[in-house]
């Protein structure tokens, strides 16, 4: 496992196994875009409601990425008209297709089958090469699939050792979904806790660099925000060591079910 390592979905396109979020990326987006993809981080996540895409849009232009060299994913809001949001998103990202679109979270009172009807014609039109959902329960990605036959590639849902659930991440492997976890490094919340800390202190890493790793021997795909070129560089120092079996289940233990924004939207 390395930054060039990808896993496969099940429409047979490829995805890195580790991103960049850009939630509240508002200090200079396009500066930190451009640094990112100069160090090599693989994929960028996003959203129509973050207001960062023109400026990573900017920051694409500013690396001279190779649009083949990314991953690029954002989303659209429960309350859009998804087919036209893409359309939108796309324009701001200044890209002719996203390589996965996402509903950004599901209306109320359903599972959001106008909003997936909309990303399946954006999909079938080459607008995103992949489509999937975000803050989704089992049940509500059940009636996606049954109204509709089409299985979302990824739940992208808050995820760290503090707040998860095994019994989603059992569903999504079991019918081939891949968790995105975001938030995996608590934002910041959890990063003093004392177990954290001690096994963050044996493997000689910092407690991110621990929560990333743990997130990615499980098999979920972290989305990482960071601003800094140190973060940005620290939180990719994570394939040169691996957590052993008995940290994996100390880590696994903290479960709380804890959530920096409230509550396990999934849960």
């Amino acid at each position: 496992m390395n930054l060039n390592s990808k896993v496969t979905l099940h429409t047979g396109n490829k995805m890195p196994i580790l991103g960049l979020g850009t939630w509240q990326l508002s200090d200079d987006t396009a500066g930190t875009i451009a640094k990112a993809l100069l160090l090599g981080y693989p994929m960028i996540d996003t959203s129509g409601d973050y207001g960062t895409q023109p400026g990573i849009a900017e920051g694409i232009k500013k690396s001279r990425a190779k649009r083949e060299d990314f991953y690029l994913i954002t989303k659209v809001e429960e309350t859009d008209d998804a087919y036209e949001a893409t359309k939108r998103n796309l324009q701001e990202l200044q890209l002719d297709y996203a390589d996965l679109m996402l509903i950004h979270r599901p209306p109320k009172g359903g599972a959001g089958l106008k909003l997936w009807e909309g990303l399946k014609r954006a999909k079938r039109e080459g607008l995103a090469k992949d489509i999937g959902v975000s803050n989704y329960s089992a049940k509500l990605i059940e009636e996606l699939v049954e109204s509709s036959g089409e299985v979302p590639v990824v739940n992208q849902i808050e995820w760290s050792p503090f707040g998860h659930s095994f019994d989603m991440l059992d569903y999504c492997t079991e019918n081939d979904i891949i968790v995105q976890a975001y938030s995996p490094l608590t934002r910041s919340e959890r990063l003093n806790d004392p177990e954290l800390t001690e096994i963050a202190s044996k493997y000689e890493k910092s407690p991110a660099q621990i929560l990333t790793r743990w997130n990615l021997q499980i098999g979920t795909v972290p989305i990482i925000k960071a601003n800094k070129v140190e973060h940005l560089k620290e939180d990719l120092n994570v394939f040169d060591f691996e957590i052993t079996d008995e940290d994996m289940e100390t880590l696994n233990s903290l479960n709380e079910e804890y959530s920096a924004l409230g509550d396990l939207q999934y849960v």
